[in-house]
């Protein structure tokens, strides 16, 4: 067997894997396991509107889980994706409420950059304190989220009267500020299916250039694997931090975006870390931080997550869908115990 197919079989052996670990817990608590299935498949795919909305769910999903990937192959953990998207989220949705007349042509590219700006300061703030003050970026990334969590409800709490639908809900934004547009939603069914897909692919592809073929990703994987030795190969590490950091804090940012404007159209207090942010991580590590290949997993997340509600049909609690979710990823992070059992030829040829 290639490395190259080793590397595809791991993450596809984990996902059967997690599924068949789900069937288990689902017929342990005496629900039917082929008919839960069946249904959230149906509910996924039987008809167009459902595949509009696992569309739908993928754009947030892909920006944020390229975000991550980008922090990865520069060695670090970026956790704090659910406070980068949110800061997109809450400014690009202010910024749509002041300005409730601008045109479209003009109003999309600038809740756009405004989100990419959001998130991007949100992930430079601990990749500067990682590189001149060594601290770890997982601590500071956590710590950040509950900031900009406190701080945006307490930012929601200051608009104007006008901004507001109730105590804790602003108005939704113009028809000219929302990422849905009435062609996509006639396509599909009056889905949520908006632009924010297409800004995902096009990040998939700029990402995946930026790492492959620029000198800027050369480095980011450079540093990754060996800072040391980047210092000394004339690579500065401390750059590379910072850059990487804001790139992936600006992906999210625009994640975040993607899912207020093009989702729910407006922005409201949050309880806590949004999820978007935690499940973006999952595509990610399905997906071994590789570009490509988060397109397929974020896919099947959507899926998931769209077909969730049809396992009530077989009585079956949407939260099992969690439990196949966690268990997909438990198995790619132990990966290399199926890594065991699926070796690249020449190691399985030549032995341990």
């Amino acid at each position: 067997m290639s490395k190259k197919i080793q590397e595809l079989s791991v993450p596809l052996i984990s996902v059967l894997l997690g599924i068949f670990l789900g069937a288990i817990v689902m017929w342990i608590f005496g629900y039917d396991a082929i008919w839960g299935y069946e249904e959230l498949f149906r509910t996924a795919f039987g008809t167009v509107r459902g595949i509009g909305e696992i569309f739908r769910a993928m754009g947030p999903l892909i920006l944020i889980a390229l975000g991550f990937a980008v922090a990865s192959r520069a060695g670090f953990f970026n956790v704090g994706l659910p406070g980068q998207a949110l800061a997109g989220w809450v400014l690009s949705t202010w910024f749509a409420l002041s300005n409730p007349d601008m045109p479209r042509i003009f109003m999309i590219p600038m809740t756009v950059i405004i989100a990419l700006i959001a998130g991007g300061i949100a992930g430079a703030i601990p990749g500067i304190l990682r590189a001149y003050l060594g601290t770890s970026e997982v601590i500071v990334t956590i710590m950040m989220n509950y900031i900009i969590l406190y701080v945006s409800n307490a930012f929601i709490h200051s608009f104007p009267q006008s901004f507001m639908q109730s105590t804790d809900s602003t108005n939704r934004v113009s028809e000219n500020a929302s990422y849905q547009t009435a062609w996509l939603s006639e396509l599909t069914d009056n889905s949520r299916m908006n632009i924010g897909i297409f800004f995902a692919l096009v990040a998939v592809f700029v990402i995946w250039f930026l790492l492959k073929k620029t000198t800027l990703g050369f480095e980011i994987r450079a540093v990754g694997l060996n800072p040391h030795a980047s210092e000394y190969a004339g690579i500065s590490a401390k750059r590379t931090i910072i850059l990487s950091m804001i790139i992936s804090g600006a992906l999210a940012g625009l994640g975040g975006a993607v899912e207020g404007l093009g989702t729910f159209q407006n922005v409201y207090i949050q309880g806590s870390s949004l999820s978007i942010g935690f499940n973006g991580m999952a595509v990610s590590l399905l997906a071994a931080n590789s570009p490509i290949g988060i397109l397929f997993a974020a896919f099947l997340f959507g899926v998931l997550q769209v077909g969730a509600s049809g396992m009530n049909v077989a009585q079956v609690p949407n939260e099992l869908v969690s439990i196949v979710t966690a268990s997909i990823i438990f198995f790619v992070s132990v990966h290399y115990i199926i890594e065991r059992y699926v070796k690249p030829k020449k190691q399985a040829k030549g032995g341990k």
